[in-house]
């Protein structure tokens, strides 16, 4: 059975959204988008990039994570390390409503999401990642479907914009496998699902 593993660059206080660029994702009227540009890449960071991109996987994406990747992959002239992995690689991409997708070898999934999910995970093949997709890791985390979680989380605050964990999260326990820091203090962890939360009295 192939692992599905996220991997997703969050603020302190757990948001998400457009961090790549002011024009990435401006839904709801944020207006921090492009908050990653503090902290430029060092050898750590980009060190465990290489790391992911030069493993086989297939790209599993939520619709407007989907729609912000296919506008700008297949056209990237810089980022040739990420872009050529991304355009070559299967991507399945969850929908609410069906749709044709235009990003090469890229394949709608609706309908019984959940059931479509499992028989993939038991298909022969590259492990799944996840890259932002919020909607997408609430489903996950829910059905239990996650294997793995890499959280890239910067030193910063914004107090809006869409959370990674938000209202609805499942109790649950993660063990911590892995951590480095970058030299600009950005740091990369790594998590394991660890079973259910387990509560009682300090006494």
């Amino acid at each position: 059975m192939r692992k599905i593993i996220t991997t997703t660059f969050v603020t302190l206080d757990g948001v998400m959204q457009a961090p790549g660029g002011s024009t990435e994702d401006t839904s709801d009227g944020f207006t921090y988008g492009g908050w990653q540009i503090s902290f430029p890449s060092d050898h750590m960071m980009d060190s465990k990039l290489s790391e992911i991109m030069n493993a086989p996987f297939e790209l599993l994406l939520g619709k407007t994570t989907y729609d912000i990747f296919a506008a700008y992959w297949p056209n990237a002239k810089q980022d040739l390390n990420v872009a050529d992995p991304f355009n070559s690689t299967k991507k399945y991409v969850v929908s609410h409503k069906s749709f044709e997708p235009s990003w090469h070898n890229s394949r709608c999934i609706t309908g019984d999401v959940v059931t479509q999910l499992k028989k993939l995970k038991e298909e022969d093949g590259p492990d799944l990642w996840v890259w932002g997709s919020g909607n997408l890791i609430q489903t996950l985390l829910k059905e239990h479907l996650i294997d793995q979680m890499h959280l890239w989380i910067y030193p910063i605050t914004i107090g809006t914009g869409k959370r990674l964990l938000s209202e609805g999260t499942q109790a649950e326990t993660f063990k911590l496998v892995e951590s480095k820091t970058s030299t600009t203090g950005v740091v990369i962890a790594t998590y394991e699902p660890a079973g259910e939360l387990k509560t009682g009295s300090i006494d």
